[in-house]
């Protein structure tokens, strides 16, 4: 499936995303706040996909190339489901919106198998400083994110912002295993015609990639991508935690 359709920030987005995850074929996947389906419909070409999402208007104009369940609803669906159901759960931009994230996070780590991945998006608080006053000159609100006070998005609400060890912290029974950029570039650049250019933004894509993992660049992007794993059954818990600070271990 090709996200040529989408606007061109998202399709970047899930450009990168998808080769951040590598070759995903053969999994039990679950996609926790699905939404429109694109993320659920792109991977079902080679794997058994489950989506969830509480939004009924989403729902129904979701992606259908490829066949994959689709569930109406939230933590109420993943309590009906087994321990060590999946392979992959993915959780992009969607806890920043969730009441109960701890209890999501937990029904994750219950439900994912021994050698599986849990993929988490989320919005990074200094990406989105530095998009208030580089592009959109919204000063007072640079300042309210410096001083630790959420934000606002146009179709979902109030952004609540976690940071990333936040994750370890709700559910110690994780593993931190990387911290990986996306949209470390993107969110600064001025041209607007140019980013509906493949060519270009392929090439946005291959540095985008580059930097992913690299500071400075990864602690200004937009978004972070996490990849959690379920810690060993003999782990102490404060060796899980103290790991959740360093995306090395």
């Amino acid at each position: 499936m090709s996200f040529e359709h989408l606007p061109p920030w998202e399709a970047l987005l899930r450009r990168i995303l998808m080769a951040q995850l590598g070759d995903v074929r053969g999994l039990r996947v679950l996609d926790f706040g699905s939404g429109a389906g694109v993320t659920a419909d792109h991977l079902a070409a080679h794997n058994r996909v489950l989506a969830v999402d509480p939004d009924e208007a989403a729902v129904r104009t979701r992606s259908r190339e490829h066949d994959y369940e689709q569930r109406i609803g939230s933590l109420n669906v993943l309590e009906g489901l087994p321990e060590n159901a999946f392979d992959l759960i993915l959780c992009h931009n969607v806890l920043e919106y969730v009441p109960e994230r701890a209890a999501a996070v937990r029904a994750f780590h219950r439900l994912l198998a021994p050698e599986g991945r849990l993929s988490i998006v989320k919005h990074n608080r200094a990406g989105r400083v530095m998009q208030m006053a580089v592009l959109l000159n919204r000063f007072d609100e640079a300042h309210a994110l410096l001083d630790g006070q959420d934000s606002h998005a146009v179709h979902y609400g109030t952004i609540r912002y976690y940071e990333d060890v936040d994750v370890c912290r709700w559910c110690p029974g994780l593993r931190l295993q990387r911290v990986q950029g996306i949209r470390c570039f993107w969110d600064l650049q001025q041209e607007q015609d140019i980013q509906h250019d493949p060519g270009w933004q392929a090439r946005m894509a291959e540095l985008e990639l580059r930097v992913s993992e690299l500071e400075p660049y990864r602690s200004v992007a937009f978004f972070h991508h996490l990849t959690l794993t379920k810690a060993c059954g003999d782990t102490p818990a404060e060796e899980v935690k103290s790991c959740c600070a360093s995306s090395d271990c």
